[in-house]
């Protein structure tokens, strides 16, 4: 089995930053896509930002500019840094993974989601 274990989620200022952290661990073969996605409170589970191994990282047209994805493979670590967060940007963050583990087949993971709020 594998685990996403994320951090770095809280209560922040406009204009403010975050860094959001999500760990991998477990059987693993290799991780392909690691990305970020977030759901406010009566809407659907968004993409923020994906990061493939090898590939174009995507982000989301609300978040340009602002929010970088990057990730550590030699920790299987994917990060967020959130920069002049807003309002808006107040949501549950998860933390997403497409793993090959051990046993080679890839499956879909999902960290347990970190709160951000963003208000004075």
């Amino acid at each position: 089995q594998v685990q996403l274990v994320e951090s770095g989620g809280g209560l922040v200022q406009p204009g403010g930053s975050l860094r959001l952290s999500c760990a991998a661990s477990g059987s693993i073969f290799s991780i392909n896509d690691m990305g970020w996605y977030r759901q406010a409170p009566g809407k659907r589970r968004e993409l923020v930002a994906s990061m493939p191994s090898g590939g174009t990282t995507v982000y989301a047209d609300s978040v340009k500019g602002r929010f970088t994805i990057s990730r550590d493979n030699a920790k299987n670590t994917v990060y967020l840094q959130m920069n002049s967060l807003k309002p808006e940007d107040t949501a549950v963050y998860y933390c997403k993974s497409k793993v090959v583990v051990t046993t080679m087949r890839e499956y879909v993971y999902w960290g347990q989601g970190t709160q951000v709020t963003v208000s004075s």
